[in-house]
């Protein structure tokens, strides 16, 4: 009898182990990314949760307005920023792993006119970005904030520019939105990552900047300290594996310095 009852039990402890595995490995993976990243980290996630890992959900927006959110306690297990300040900011405030952060990605900017557009601009110092305006607005992200439209205002500084036209800039929430004023025609002229102008058809870029003339843009990853730190840290290595290099790279992104 007493056999009979310790097996029943040891039966339903089994089933019960056997059900906590999938709800443990079910747990979502909070990813707070750079909106520049969004196509190929889309694709990144598809191929993560394929191979029947966690699933991933993913926030896209400036990494401004995701370090904020971050520390304002907006749950999240990794975070990729488009630049270092905003990766430094975080750790400052011991909001990251410190151990844990990598650079993961680098990147380009281009200047993009819209696909329909016949012009044809010499990007070198004192280009008359001014004149080729007119009336019109050139489209950044905000470069008080934004990591998109710091490189961009560090770009045309760079090349004796920046004074003649930041009053005439559109300035944006986050690089995207800089990227579709060009696509729709509202502006005739933006700066964008080498990577957005490549993932949207209806833009041209008509120049790449020099490296020279801007900080080295480079996309640090962390994991967040309160969040869920093994399974971030299996998506963050998956991330810099060789197979999701491939990826990165078929996306326009470079290997990190």
């Amino acid at each position: 009898m007493h056999g009979r009852r310790f097996c029943a039990v040891a039966l339903i402890l089994a089933c019960a182990a056997a059900l906590t595995v999938p709800l443990a490995r079910g747990a979502d993976v909070m990813v707070f990314a750079a909106a520049s990243l969004k196509e190929a980290l889309d694709e990144q996630v598809g191929r993560f949760e394929s191979a029947g890992r966690d699933r991933v959900r993913v926030a896209y927006a400036s990494s401004s307005s995701l370090a904020k959110q971050i520390e304002n306690g907006a749950p999240a297990d990794v975070f990729i920023s488009a630049d270092a300040d905003w990766m430094d900011y975080l750790a400052e405030r011991k909001l990251i792993d410190p151990k844990s952060r990598v650079n993961l990605l680098s990147n380009g900017l281009a200047l993009i006119v819209p696909a329909g557009s016949a012009v044809r601009v010499d990007l070198g110092r004192g280009f008359p970005l001014r004149r080729l305006l007119g009336t019109e607005r050139l489209a950044i992200a905000d470069p008080d904030y934004v990591p998109a439209g710091k490189y961009a205002r560090a770009a045309l500084e760079s090349l004796g520019v920046w004074a003649s036209v930041s009053d005439r800039t559109a300035r944006t929430e986050n690089v995207r939105a800089a990227l579709a004023l060009v696509a729709r025609g509202e502006a005739p002229f933006g700066i964008v990552y080498r990577t957005d102008a490549l993932a949207e058809k209806r833009v041209r870029a008509v120049a790449a900047f020099p490296a020279s003339s801007h900080p080295p843009v480079v996309y640090p990853a962390a994991l967040i300290a309160a969040g869920k730190v093994l399974i971030g840290a299996e998506f963050l290595a998956f991330l810099r594996s060789p197979a999701s290099r491939l990826a990165w790279e078929r996306h326009g992104f470079g290997t990190a310095p």
